[in-house]
């Protein structure tokens, strides 16, 4: 018998929730088949099975929560699933037969539940793959790691300094009533409330906004675009640009142009705070928020200075499309250094956008309303855009970010800088 494991994902996922058996018990399974969806904090990963044969056994259920490593179904590589159950039928009789031997081995069968449990209690423990292997290597219960993180989650170097250590320290057990806390159901005595409970990646969109806003000093700024200029350029070369590169011109294409043009002036807002240190990051992988029936995500557009007009187009529209059907995979979604999400459009004339840590800034885009605008002594109606930026004070001041929103407006009522700055 062959056990299927949840396979280690990436550095962030130590766990998931099942969303679907794609194989039941008794059916025939290829080495490298699908027999799963799983639901992560980012995406739906599809788990494979790394033997052929009969899946005998699924060993979790639909809408449990599975860590990283645990064995989740057994695959009979013989095929023999069926006769399986009648081979127990001979050590009935043996126990019959043998009394005392049988109560002798009771405490042995103990043993393994025994460890079962301790194995469970240690993939309760939020670690990285990293940390998983080295304490696997080291044969450290992670358990008794000690961490720094303020997340309670165990790193290699927590790892490494309790293999340094003299003895384990008992602090993490008092973690225990918390989970307990954590698991317990809602009881509603009115039946007109519906209890519905959150999807793994409701529940991670709503820590980390919470955590962000706790551990952030965020602040937003604010300014208005005259978009005439793009609307023009965009209305005399969309026919020819879609001919040319089968790919319609949107707006993001010009907002992303804009914000790399000022994130090269002010690269604090392309940096990140790790502990006391600012890593200043001299590449420009953009996030798009993209809205999906599951929540918001953002994916990234790698590398976006060194792309055309067309081929960020062409990203964002097969990016946005992968979204929507639950295709993304961790390297969409992975290292982004700025966000761009675009209320405008749903109609939102205003709004402050929330950090998407660890990134320290993000530009909100909002609806196109033609306003009458003072242009010299006269008035025109113009197709006027509110822009927003979120930034985080702890490293980047409001001179910069106003500077930062400045220079997009700048560079979106002349397009022409795109080409020179963006």
């Amino acid at each position: 018998m062959a056990e299927v494991k949840v396979p280690e994902l990436a550095e962030s996922i130590s766990e998931g929730s099942i969303a679907q058996w794609l194989k039941q018990p008794g059916d025939r399974v290829e080495k490298g088949e699908y027999v799963l969806e799983l639901e992560t904090d980012k995406v739906n990963v599809e788990i494979i099975s790394d033997y052929t044969g009969t899946l005998t056994e699924l060993l979790a259920e639909e809408g449990d929560t599975v860590q990283v490593g645990q064995s989740i179904a057994i695959v009979d590589e013989n095929g023999t699933a069926a006769a399986a159950p009648k081979a127990e039928a001979p050590k009935t009789e043996e126990v019959k037969a043998e009394p005392v031997k049988a109560e002798q081995a009771a405490p042995a069968q103990e043993a393994p539940k025994a460890e079962t449990k301790e194995a469970s209690s240690t993939q309760q423990v939020i670690a990285s793959p990293a940390a998983r292997k080295l304490a696997r290597e080291k044969g450290i219960d992670l358990t008794q790691v000690p961490v720094v993180d303020p997340l309670g989650r165990v790193r290699v170097q927590d790892v490494e300094a309790a293999s340094n250590a003299p003895a384990p320290v008992a602090a993490p057990k008092q973690a225990a009533p918390a989970a307990k806390q954590a698991a317990a159901p809602v009881e509603v005595n009115d039946d007109r409330i519906e209890v519905v409970k959150m999807t793994r990646r409701r529940q991670t969109i709503a820590k980390r906004l919470v955590q962000v806003q706790s551990e952030a000093a965020m602040l937003t700024t604010f300014n208005e675009v005259d978009l005439s200029a793009v609307m023009e350029l965009r209305s005399r070369h969309k026919d020819s640009f879609v001919k040319v590169n089968d790919v319609k011109l949107g707006f993001m294409s010009f907002f992303t142009k804009a914000v790399i043009g000022a994130l090269k002036k002010y690269p604090l807002l392309n940096a990140e705070i790790k502990g006391d240190h600012i890593l200043k990051k001299n590449f420009y992988d953009i996030g798009v928020a993209v809205s999906t029936d599951e929540g918001l995500v953002v994916p990234v557009v790698r590398d976006a200075d060194r792309k055309s007009f067309a081929e960020i187009e062409q990203n964002i529209s097969d990016l946005a499309v992968k979204a929507r059907n639950n295709k993304l995979g961790l390297s969409d979604l992975s290292g982004g250094t700025f966000t761009i999400t675009n209320g405008g459009t749903f109609g939102s004339l205003l709004s402050t956008p929330i950090l998407n840590a660890p990134q320290v800034g993000i530009l909100g885009m909002h609806t196109i309303k033609t306003r009458p605008i003072a242009v010299g002594d006269q008035i025109e109606n113009r197709p006027m855009m509110y822009l927003a930026l979120s930034y985080d004070h702890r490293i980047v001041d409001g001179k910069e970010a106003v500077g930062f929103l400045v220079a997009i407006k700048d560079m979106l009522e002349d397009p022409e800088q795109l080409l020179l700055q963006g």
